[in-house]
């Protein structure tokens, strides 16, 4: 009964009741340590809040090291830096996200348990807000030093396929997305954080039942490359680039995305030379090119490639035509054939009249191609630069967008935090 799939980033195998596995990945918490096992006081009495636990060891997600995660009394952790009222959106680990309220019973609790090796989260007898008499469920969610994660379930009264998904989203599995930072020009002092998801695992939510349990193993990524050799001869999923500047190694997806924009990356790295001693002599070059590269239509302008994966970032604006944009990209090629004095004027009517029109069914062909491939490099790259023109969803309240208060809020950041349209 054992399933294997292939995220890019992670793969996964599923156990079934009868898998001696799915016993042995069960956490029985119980009869852990005393001292080290913690029954969260505010989480286990109140309704959609989230708090942070402090890990005792790094934790590798998607490539990146973290130390700090966030519990939510949904059913999921939350892993991104910037704690904000719409955690469901992105950036995640989910066993069973869902409705759940630990405040409707007394016997409802969120457990964690750190061992200095792995954290053990446990939602211990939780029911659904809106449907009490369904039952309780019982599962956890360990991550290990190592990067893998280990979704186990003990009690599921219901398929998760009918768990309503009305007032709160339903989901198994992860999630990344990176943060990109705008100034707003009419505010002085003002920035705008989007949050764009690059990838996600979605789990097949029929495989999981009573006494089953998932494991989820990393892959290797660019960010574990630590030198320029290695990085650009690596022989993994993805298209890892060396950026100079930065000292990193990057497929041009993961969190530290806007670095990678500023510091001229993308540019820098087309040529995947490791022997660069004059970067200032570089830095000149690739702002000639720049403009040339924007009007390509496969995905390349800004100078890096889509990864090589069958998942490209899920929730970057599904509309938008930016025709105006293009031209003002086009270079203006065509000037140079119109010069006072050069050679039969027909000829170079006839050469000015053939590049405005390639110019003009290229900047066509390329309009349509992001229109239908939002998700592509090119339209990710002008949505960077272009906010205002791209539609955006700010977190709100209501039904299928729950808001989620923080146990411990820091900062007034969350209020202002922008997520672009789902696709």
């Amino acid at each position: 009964n054992l399933n294997n799939m292939d995220h890019n980033y992670y793969t996964s195998k599923t156990y079934g009741p009868s898998d001696p596995m799915s016993k042995d990945l069960w956490v029985n918490i119980d009869q852990m340590e005393k001292d080290k096992v913690k029954i969260h006081g505010i989480l286990s009495n109140t309704h959609r809040q989230a708090a942070r636990v402090n890990l005792s060891f790094d934790f590798p997600f998607y490539g990146h090291l973290l130390r700090e995660i966030t519990v939510a009394t949904g059913g999921f952790i939350y892993t991104g830096d910037v704690v904000h009222r719409m955690l469901t959106a992105t950036q995640y680990i989910a066993p069973l996200m869902a409705n759940f309220d630990p405040s409707v019973s007394r016997n409802s609790t969120v457990i964690y348990f750190d061992n200095g090796t792995a954290l053990v989260v446990q939602w211990d007898h939780v029911h659904l807000q809106d449907n009490y008499n369904l039952g309780s469920f019982t599962f956890q969610a360990t991550l290990h030093n190592t990067g893998r994660i280990v979704f186990a379930y003990k009690e599921l009264p219901i398929e998760i396929s009918q768990i309503s998904s009305v007032n709160h989203p339903v989901k198994v599995g992860l999630s990344d997305a990176f943060v990109v930072v705008h100034k707003i020009q009419q505010i002085p002092n003002v920035r705008r954080r989007t949050i764009y998801e690059y990838h996600r695992v979605e789990l097949t939510k029929t495989r999981i039942t009573n006494s089953s349990a998932v494991e989820i193993i990393p892959l290797p990524t660019c960010i574990q490359f630590t030198s320029c050799s290695t990085c650009i001869s690596s022989q993994i999923n993805f298209n890892c680039s060396w950026c100079h500047r930065l000292n990193r190694c990057s497929s041009g997806f993961d969190r530290h995305r806007q670095d990678w924009v500023d510091n001229s990356c993308p540019d820098e790295t087309k040529d995947k030379m490791c022997d660069i001693d004059d970067t200032t002599q570089l830095h000149t070059f690739t702002t000639t090119i720049t403009a040339r590269t924007a009007s390509r239509s496969k995905g390349s302008t800004a100078g890096w490639g889509t990864p090589s994966t069958s998942h490209p970032p899920t929730s970057a604006p599904t509309e938008g035509k930016v025709p105006d944009k293009l031209k003002t990209i086009m270079p203006a090629d065509s000037a140079v054939n119109r010069v006072p004095g050069t050679h039969p004027l027909h000829t170079g009517m006839i050469l000015g009249i053939l590049l405005v029109m390639l110019i003009m069914i290229a900047g066509v062909l390329i309009t349509v191609y992001m229109y239908h491939h939002p998700t592509s490099a090119a339209s990710l790259f002008l949505i960077e630069r272009r906010p205002s023109r791209w539609p955006a969803m700010k977190f709100r309240r209501g039904s299928g967008h729950p808001a989620y208060a923080e146990v411990e809020p820091v900062g007034h950041e969350k209020e202002g935090f922008i997520e672009s349209e789902q696709c």
